[in-house]
């Protein structure tokens, strides 16, 4: 038996052709690909294949708390095998796609093959840089949890740095973080990073001025949170403000060093850190498979989520754009997971030569927190700020958390956080080497 046919029988775990059974694989484990498994659990009719690059599922809205030590990585992630255990005809695999033969449908990875009849395409995105010189070497990102590790321990040793004897221009620029792009991310990270910061660090750090500090949130549009009504936008922008954080609107970064953020005709920032949270893109992996893309990577579909020239090949959540001058849609969860909801559906559909169903994006609302007490939320027509938002934020996302464990953990840290002004998870591990050694004066 050849290798590609060894790991075809083990993937599949005996599905039997004979049976008219239908072989689906879904390439990415994030909410979207997940979801369309789930969906297509214990079907009769087809046996499901994951496959994904990493062995767990992260649910990424709450990264950014591990960015700003408020979360352990391990209560963000749960283990896709648990997750399908239950279901008899789910497999999963751990491996990264390198190439897809369509015409003959089959996954090719490290030199194994995988055939299929359905094909679900959910790789995700990666950050956009708009081709900004600099942004790709010199800035953090939060796209990912070792990303989210890394970001953590910079800031950690950004201050442990600062506490010794150095030079006034090193901890200056030590001690001032710039976050580029204010959508949800950016406003989110800034808001719980101010709250490290002029909390925790605070008592950590006695020997620190905390007047070096900056918290600077750069936009290029002409407000935070553009997507969101003006009163929720103003709310925000205010909120932060009185936090501590220094918003820039109308901002362009032309330049980013390893020490410098250089602005379009507004100067230049002393920095060593440089969060960049301005923009996303679908996976470029698609178009190296030969697949019809837009400016940003995006795989065109039909209104049924399904390709046009494959239509036995579905492409959803974040790296699909649909067709027939239809609104682009955010790059959000409910997305992803409505649209794995509808392509597991059309794929039962086709089977059953049905019309497949196009798919009508119902636009449950959109919400921000940006600190103690504070977040925006849109909720149909209504909006809510404050307290208010702020428990429905917390509510929705302790529920849409996998794992009893997680919610169990992300509410105990979060419980300590607001009743005691306390982060847990102040760890430098494993402790990278500083950029440069520090310049003791």
């Amino acid at each position: 038996m050849d290798r590609a046919a060894d790991i075809y029988q083990g993937a599949w775990a005996g599905a039997d052709k004979q049976q008219g059974r239908k072989r689906v694989v879904i390439v990415g484990a994030g909410f979207g690909g997940l979801w369309a498994a789930k969906s297509l659990a214990n079907k009769k009719n087809v046996d499901v294949l994951l496959v994904d690059r990493n062995n767990y599922h992260t649910f990424f809205p709450l990264l950014y708390q591990v960015a700003a030590a408020e979360l352990e990585p391990e209560d963000i992630v749960y283990p896709i095998r648990s997750t399908l255990r239950k279901y008899s005809n789910v497999k999963f695999i751990m491996a990264d796609i390198e190439k897809i033969d369509f015409t003959n449908k089959i996954v090719k990875s490290s030199g194994y093959a995988i055939h299929y009849d359905y094909l679900v395409l959910a790789t995700g995105t990666v950050t956009q840089f708009f081709e900004t010189p600099g942004a790709a070497q010199h800035t953090f990102q939060l796209k990912n949890l070792h990303q989210g590790v890394e970001l953590r321990n910079h800031i950690l040793n950004c201050f442990e740095l600062a506490s010794r004897k150095i030079s006034e221009t090193h901890k200056q620029s030590l001690l001032t973080f710039t976050i580029v792009g204010g959508g949800p991310t950016g406003v989110e990270f800034s808001g719980a990073l101010a709250e490290l910061i002029h909390g925790p660090f605070k008592k950590d750090y006695p020997a620190i001025d905390f007047n070096y500090v900056h918290i600077i949130l750069i936009e290029a549009a002409n407000s935070l949170l553009l997507t969101f009504p003006k009163n929720l936008r103003d709310y925000a922008q205010n909120k932060l403000s009185r936090m501590g954080v220094e918003i820039m609107l109308q901002t362009f970064v032309s330049h980013v060093t390893g020490q410098t953020v250089h602005l379009k005709d507004k100067g230049v920032i002393p920095t060593e850190t440089v969060v960049w949270t301005a923009g996303v893109c679908a996976d470029p992996i698609t178009e190296k498979w030969g697949l019809p893309v837009t400016r940003n990577n995006l795989v065109r579909v039909l209104p049924t989520l399904a390709l046009e020239a494959y239509p036995d090949v579905y492409a959803i959540g974040d790296v699909s754009s649909i067709d027939e001058g239809r609104r682009q849609l955010p790059m959000t969860a409910p997305v992803a997971l409505q649209q794995g909801f509808l392509t597991a559906k059309n794929i039962l559909a086709s089977i059953a030569d049905k019309p497949l169903q196009p798919f009508t994006y119902k636009d449950r609302g959109a919400m921000v927190t940006i600190g103690r007490n504070s977040a925006v939320a849109l909720i149909g027509k209504k909006t809510f700020t404050g307290f208010i938002a702020w428990i429905l934020w917390l509510v929705i996302h302790l529920m849409n958390l996998i794992g009893f464990r997680n919610r169990v953990m992300v509410l105990i840290n979060w419980a300590v956080d607001y009743l005691f002004l306390e982060r847990a998870v102040r760890l430098i591990f494993p402790a990278p080497k500083p950029k440069r050694p520090p310049d003791v004066s």
